[in-house]
């Protein structure tokens, strides 16, 4: 089936064009380095004809993809756990719009492929990716040899709205037509303090492809919410350092290399235990949602709900209650943790301090804000089973 030309410049790659898409990789000083350092057992002389090998995006992943995500699994976490028993998985049903919370910016999706193809060989998702983070030509070109599918985040009313739509129906397509799984931040970027909440504007995008109501649209989508939980997340200095940026200075935007900074530490950090956890696919809480809801409640619902079940479905870790505990400045939740388990906590957050190098370094702030990233995942679980 001919995938229509609308989406020619923001899809992954066909099979005949990987032979260019390798070429234009492996013209490139700065991907060969890049190869070099973080997959050194691979011959520079051997790179150009391992690529060339790989004839479709799935054997690309299987040779140079899931081998970097089974390194960092066992260098950088002390396991990956998942649980999908909430959706009908298999073969013939697999195309679920995933649709999580955001907590790194390259393993979020990197890590489901890895729990999709050990759990039932299912199909890698397709990848929703800002181009605000193709910074480099080079990229943008393994990004869609990696089965990811680009969001632009640039341009004028007039542009975005396009943009948004055309979007929009690549998704529709992609469920619909190519009947191929999807990934999905909740929201545009990470959420610095783990407060993770649906964006309704996100939600209005996907109700502008397809066919039929609204309701009908979003379910066209299988949106299955989906809650990805750290026990430590490795840019969390990173995030309280920028906190202070913009609180000294509301100015401030990050870089390139601050994104690149984000993106390796993200991976090779550490972050001990790490769970995906599916929900519940939306489809029948949509379908008897009100025909006459207003337009806005009807999107408030919808995103209040994918909160409700990713907030419920988080795996947390003694460190989230410890947190809750020292910034409440009490013993609550000392029931869900043990004295060395708080002490290993604390002294993690206060090597986390150290690695935070600048001027006026506020340090009771910093503390403050990595103590809120592991304290509202708990606490917002908290508060939703104590709603239901």
């Amino acid at each position: 089936m001919p995938i229509p030309e609308e989406f020619k410049d923001m899809r992954p790659y066909e099979p005949e064009e990987l032979a260019a898409a390798y070429d234009s990789l492996l013209a490139d000083p700065m991907f060969r380095a890049v190869v070099a350092q973080v997959m050194p057992q691979i011959p520079a002389d051997m790179l150009g004809p391992m690529m060339h090998n790989c004839k479709s995006i799935l054997e690309f992943q299987y040779t140079f993809i899931r081998p970097l995500l089974d390194g960092v699994i066992k260098k950088c976490t002390t396991g990956l756990t998942y649980d999908f028993a909430s959706l009908a998985l298999s073969k013939d049903e697999q195309n679920y719009t995933y649709i999580s919370n955001h907590r790194d910016i390259v393993l979020d999706s990197g890590l489901l492929d890895m729990a999709l193809i050990e759990d039932k060989e299912l199909n890698t998702v397709e990848i929703a990716i800002g181009d605000n983070l193709l910074i480099y030509p080079w990229i943008k070109t393994l990004v869609r040899l990696n089965r990811s599918f680009v969001v632009t985040r640039k341009g004028g009313i007039r542009e975005m709205l396009q943009s948004s739509q055309r979007l929009s129906a690549y998704m529709h397509y992609v469920i619909g037509e190519k009947k191929m799984p999807i990934w999905i931040a909740q929201r545009e970027g990470r959420s610095k303090d783990s407060t993770d909440h649906t964006q309704e504007s996100l939600l209005k995008m996907f109700a502008m492809g397809g066919e039929g109501t609204p309701a009908e649209r979003l379910i066209g989508l299988k949106l299955a919410p989906l809650a990805i939980s750290y026990e430590y997340d490795p840019c969390d200095w990173l995030k309280a350092m920028e906190f202070q940026l913009k609180r000294d200075n509301p100015d401030h935007k990050k870089s390139p290399a601050d994104d690149l900074m984000n993106m390796k530490t993200g991976i090779f950090g550490y972050k001990g235990r790490v769970h995906y956890q599916a929900a519940e696919c939306m489809d029948d809480f949509i379908a008897a949602l009100p025909a006459d809801m207003a337009k806005n409640d009807f999107y408030s619902t919808i995103a209040k709900e994918i909160d409700r079940r990713i907030y419920t479905n988080y795996r947390l870790y003694p460190g989230n209650y410890v947190a809750i505990d020292l910034l409440q400045g009490g013993s609550a939740h000392a029931d869900r943790y043990t004295s060395e388990e708080r002490a290993t906590f604390e002294k993690y957050v206060e090597g986390q301090l150290q690695k935070i190098q600048m001027p006026g370094k506020d340090e009771a702030f910093l503390r403050t804000k990595i103590l809120e990233m592991y304290a509202n995942p708990a606490l917002n679980q908290l508060a939703a089973v104590h709603c239901q």
